[in-house]
């Protein structure tokens, strides 16, 4: 997933900012991991980085998502990334602000 970030009229800033699954795509791309793999070796290999779920930015790590994942074992990236999918979208959920949440972010002070 992810939202356009807002504008600050610069030019060095990226198109999106990718959250959840899309996010944690990206960090694969630069981890030292192949698959199959187990959750001890995403772990060992990954585990520490914080990767975003919601388009505020809020982070989790990977070692804290898999803790709710109940396999124990990723035959491709695919299935590494469809088995996390389903935590960072409730976690997405459970940390939504509510409407007075969302009143208070109006407010500039």
């Amino acid at each position: 997933m992810g939202v356009r970030p807002p504008t600050d009229d610069s030019t060095d800033t990226p198109e999106t900012l990718a959250f959840g699954i899309a996010a944690l795509d990206e960090r694969l791309e630069h981890a030292d991991l192949g698959f199959p793999a187990d959750v001890e070796t995403v772990r060992a290999a990954i585990g520490d980085e914080a990767v975003p779920y919601d388009g505020s930015g809020r982070t989790m790590t990977v070692a804290e998502a898999l803790d709710d994942v109940e396999a124990t074992r990723f035959d491709s990236e695919r299935e590494f990334l469809n088995a996390l999918h389903p935590v960072f979208e409730a976690q997405r959920r459970n940390s939504a602000p509510g409407l007075f949440g969302r009143l208070r972010s109006l407010v500039p002070f």
